[in-house]
């Protein structure tokens, strides 16, 4: 199942709605966000259908509890929850930015993982850490629940779950799989475009 936040075109809606992607459509459910669609079992009813065409894909998570960018499966460091920008989104960078592409896996209920989705990780190279990498990390443009990843999902959710418990909407980021490219996508998951501006500041 391939599910979104998406918002109409001609409506002005930060968060936006969830919705199930089925092929050129986009089929609206009735929940408050994709954490809560997970945290209810994965079942909501289903409203109005969109032309995806006629759509603007959102963040699938706003606001996750908490990222971890993993170096391997066990090792991670934590990131910015207040710097999540849409598939759509320019973002503004302190410096000159290069983006890091990587697979992240979402928590869903019961602290197990619900599905898949792309990270870009940008990375401003010439601030010192951690500030090189606390202004913006864009996701989307889904969330698959029926992938295969390469990469230890399994075992970097027991990691993160040592001694903490873990919500819906939480991120577990793989290491980078692609560097200073404009775009890169991985089969299932679609493809995330790099786009940064240097801030005014």
């Amino acid at each position: 199942m391939r599910l979104c936040m998406f918002t109409p075109r001609e409506l002005a809606l930060e968060r936006g709605w969830p919705g199930r992607i089925d092929g050129d459509v986009v089929v609206q459910l009735a929940a408050q966000t994709l954490e809560a669609f997970f945290s209810g079992g994965g079942q909501a009813r289903e409203h109005n259908l969109y032309p995806l065409a006629d759509v603007a894909l959102r963040p699938p998570v706003l606001r996750p509890p908490s990222i971890r960018f993993f170096d391997d499966e066990g090792g991670f460091s934590f990131g910015n929850t207040a710097s999540i920008f849409g598939p759509e989104d320019e973002i503004e960078a302190p410096a000159e930015a290069e983006a890091r592409f990587c697979v992240a896996a979402v928590v869903g209920g019961d602290e197990r993982i619900a599905g898949y989705m792309l990270v870009n990780d940008w990375q401003a190279p010439s601030l010192p850490p951690p500030k090189d990498r606390d202004f913006a990390a864009s996701i989307g443009p889904w969330i698959e629940t029926d992938f295969s990843p390469d990469f230890d999902f399994d075992g970097a959710r027991e990691a993160a779950a040592r001694n903490t418990r873990l919500r819906a909407g939480d991120l577990l980021v793989a290491p980078p799989f692609a560097t200073g490219v404009p775009e890169a996508g991985v089969a299932g998951l679609g493809a995330l475009s790099s786009s940064a501006a240097r801030s005014a500041s």
